[in-house]
């Protein structure tokens, strides 16, 4: 099973090129990114996984632009995959979106993996145009708008929230037709029935093997029901903070019907994550 890793705050203290080119030299199959474009003063929601009235938690207001991010470690790097975990569509124009990834996957060669999440905050939603109520059915839209720019000469979309003339956007990505699109999103009919209608795979939160077990299951089901080859279907699970760092609970991943875990580098520092990093290639590769 392939193995990734994540940073939280990869910035100028905690330098994307040293830490995905060590990644990719010890053997680590992909590097990834969060996104957050800003973090509002007041809001209600709470962050997944906190109890109401819990402080968010203070890396949130730091997190930088995940494409510039990746786009550092790309030049220092020739193998190692570059993800978002996740990019949250609904907050970003599309076009803009399509140009960047594009970009991005041109220069690296294929490697740009696109995780595509919904957000769990409604005031940063609005303030960036999303539609927070319906962002998935906003984020469909968008991810429609996207393939159209990548494969398309003179692209043209009128739809609910994007209405637009033909236009062209290159560069085209170098992955053919397009980078992989996983949905990030917590387990539901839902989800399920998303992924298998215009994703590539799923990058889910779980809390065990066997809950895994169950939702590949369900997955493989609507699967058959829609016509589409199951085994086309990338299962890369996230790993929350301290989840997934030991081999044994890899494997178990694995048996339980994921291809990758991304793993969470916790070390705030460049010297911190290349420890780590160091610590987690003698347990996991």
């Amino acid at each position: 099973m392939d193995i990734g890793v994540f940073q939280i705050t990869p910035d100028s203290k905690n330098d994307p090129a040293a830490i995905a080119q060590r990644a990719e030299a010890l053997g680590f199959e992909s590097y990834w990114a969060a996104d957050h474009i800003i973090t509002p003063v007041e809001s209600v929601d709470c962050y997944p996984g906190t109890n109401p009235g819990d402080p968010q938690p203070a890396y949130l207001p730091y997190i930088p632009d995940p494409l510039m991010m990746l786009a550092r470690a790309s030049a220092v790097t020739s193998t190692i995959k570059l993800g978002t975990a996740v990019c949250l569509v609904a907050e970003r124009s599309p076009l803009l979106l399509a140009k960047q990834i594009a970009t991005l996957d041109e220069v690296s060669g294929g490697r740009f993996v696109f995780g595509v999440g919904g957000g769990w905050d409604r005031v940063e939603c609005a303030i960036l145009g999303g539609d927070f109520d319906h962002r998935w059915t906003q984020i469909r839209e968008s991810v429609a708008v996207m393939k159209g720019l990548w494969t398309v000469d003179g692209f043209a979309h009128h739809g609910r929230y994007y209405d637009f003339p033909a236009v062209r956007c290159f560069p085209r990505p170098t992955r053919t037709p397009y980078p992989p699109i996983l949905l990030g999103s917590f387990p539901s009919e839902r989800t399920f029935k998303r992924v298998v209608d215009y994703a590539d795979g799923w990058l889910p939160i779980v809390f065990t093997p066997e809950d895994l077990r169950t939702h590949v299951d369900q997955i493989k089901r609507y699967a058959d029901q829609k016509g589409r080859d199951y085994s086309e279907i990338d299962i890369s699970v996230f790993g929350a903070m301290t989840q997934w760092r030991t081999r044994e609970s890899v494997e178990a991943l694995g048996k339980a019907g994921a291809n990758r875990v991304v793993i969470w580098l916790l070390a705030s520092d460049t010297k911190g994550a290349l420890e780590e990093l160091e610590a987690l290639a003698r347990e996991l590769l």
